[in-house]
């Protein structure tokens, strides 16, 4: 079996649909996804796209917003570009019928979360990301050029001699065999690698399986120790991650610790937001902090955050009437595979769009909602480029793998060994110590996942443990590189900002390690 098209997509949070959207006007298209076609780490973004839609605000202003976050990382001509689309991608989901919460009839309601100079961001109540699957995922199964292939988990990119790519191998949960999927265009679009982290927001899916394939197939990957810790994850041990939104800060929630003091301005970037908490952690021995919201009108609350309510509420929190536990926790990787302003690699044929890649948009830190929207803008600047690249002629591709599958349980220690040390060597707060022993044991962990992977039968366990390692090893190999302090990357041995030495991305080769210059 071969699954053929003009476009193959891999992934299905917003960038793999809107790219389907669009790329369905020039040819057919083949959504591979692993899970469920709504599963993605865009299903649960609460937050909402930041976007210039009141007369009041400034592009200008949006773009610099963005750059303070990026703490000298950022491209400002694509900053400048990306939010300049911002409207017009906003415009288009609400043509294809995704309903935004209105202020009056007409009029957006715009919210303002940290590190925002003005109310931008355009939401649906606390499920933005939902609310924007559920509208996409529509538009794209009403397409009849488009087909999606649900349970099917990308494994490696096909690539020639000549460095051009040809699509991927996918595996079908329901079969034993990989399945080659042909395309001349490609875009990977498979979200970021929360799940290498002991604690994250990200669901179980978020492995990190595009930058690890991109990788192995030779291209750049670039500021991968930027990996953001959102300060407000639910602490409810024991059960399945749940993310507080920071809008519910910019709503006028507090951050306080046991006693009710308030110890941090809630508003500023998750970075600081993040440190803060691990600092009165550490200071006061508690395990979790609180997020106060019951300073503010009950009804309001309740009608602006009802999903997070009805939560809280199920574990036995009023939240307006008792804080909110939360705890940070890892949630958006600002690295990724290297692009152009177009969303190309350095592979002919192979885009990439949304958190897998490093478009110049995020910088050293992202600011809040502005995911979606480059994920939108990405997308849609890739399907126009692709638009103009010729079909090539694919010969026949063979992948042999053999023995018998691995234990799961030999599976899972393995995963969890790995997911521990990047928690406790390359979490919030890294040291030149804990990151050279990260840097020493996922270089072993990845020769031993490989021999496995050569010797026995695939599942989606081992290729997914695969990923992890691959990406663990990325995001350690780069964090000791930069002997600074910047953004997300906080190394207590180095925790000064060095414009001098330091402002320029970190750009990782096979093989090598390289910088470029930031202009």
């Amino acid at each position: 079996m071969k699954i053929e098209a003009d476009h193959l997509v891999l992934g299905s949070g917003i960038a793999g649909l809107f790219f389907a959207l669009k790329a369905a006007q020039h040819g057919s298209v083949a959504v591979v996804t692993k899970r469920e076609r709504r599963e993605s780490n865009t299903q649960y973004a609460q937050g909402g796209i930041a976007a210039v839609m009141d007369a009041a605000d400034l592009v200008a202003s949006h773009a610099q917003d963005t750059l303070a976050a990026g703490a000298g990382l950022c491209d400002c001509t694509v900053v400048e570009g990306v939010v300049a689309e911002g409207p017009e991608v906003v415009d288009e989901l609400l043509a294809i019928g995704a309903q935004f919460n209105e202020a009056r009839p007409g009029v957006l309601a715009l919210g303002r979360e940290g590190g925002h100079a003005h109310a931008r961001v355009v939401h649906a109540d606390d499920m933005t990301g939902r609310e924007v699957t559920r509208a996409l995922v529509a538009a794209v199964q009403a397409l009849p050029q488009v087909t999606l292939y649900d349970h099917h988990l990308a494994i490696d990119l096909i690539v020639d001699d000549q460095r051009r790519c040809h699509g991927a191998w996918v595996l079908d949960s329901q079969q034993a065999d990989p399945i080659a999927a042909v395309a001349p265009v490609t875009l990977l679009a498979t979200g970021g690698c929360g799940q290498v982290f002991l604690h994250t927001t990200n669901p179980r899916v978020a492995s990190g399986d595009g930058i690890a394939m991109a990788w192995r197939a030779g291209t750049r990957v670039s500021n991968m120790e930027f990996m953001q810790f959102h300060p407000t994850m639910l602490y409810d041990p024991g059960r399945p991650s749940f993310l507080i939104t920071e809008a519910l800060r910019g709503f006028g929630a507090v951050l306080i610790d046991e006693r009710g003091a308030a110890f941090t301005d809630p508003l500023q970037t998750r970075d600081v937001v993040s440190r803060a908490i691990v600092a009165q952690m550490q200071q006061s021995g508690a395990e979790c902090v609180y997020l106060d919201v019951t300073g503010q009108d009950d009804d309001q609350t309740r009608r602006r955050f009802p999903n997070i309510y009805q939560h809280c509420l199920g574990m036995g929190v009023d939240m307006t009437k008792t804080p909110i536990p939360v705890v940070p926790a890892a949630h958006y990787s600002c690295g990724g595979v290297w692009t152009d302003v177009y969303g190309q690699t350095d592979i002919a044929g192979l885009y990439a769009a949304g958190e897998v890649a490093m478009s110049g948009f995020q910088g050293a830190n992202r600011l809040a909602s502005n995911s979606l929207l480059e994920g939108l803008v990405f997308a849609r600047r890739a399907v126009e480029h692709a638009s103009t690249v010729a079909p090539v002629a694919v010969g026949r591709f063979e992948m042999e793998h053999r023995g018998d599958a691995v234990a799961p349980d030999a599976l899972e220690e393995r995963r969890e060994l790995l997911r521990r040390l990047m928690w406790d060597e390359v979490g919030i707060v890294r040291s030149d110590c804990g990151l050279q022993r990260a840097c020493e044991e996922t270089e072993r962990m990845v020769r031993e996942i490989e021999a496995l992977y050569s010797e026995h039968r695939l599942d989606a366990e081992l290729v997914q443990l695969r990923s992890l390692a691959t990406v663990a090893q990325l995001i350690a190999r780069s964090a000791r590189q930069r002997l600074e302090s910047r953004g997300v990357h906080y190394n207590c041995d180095h925790p000064t900002r060095d414009d001098v030495c330091w402002q320029r991305p970190t750009l990782l080769v096979k093989d090598r390690v390289a910088a470029s210059k930031v202009h």
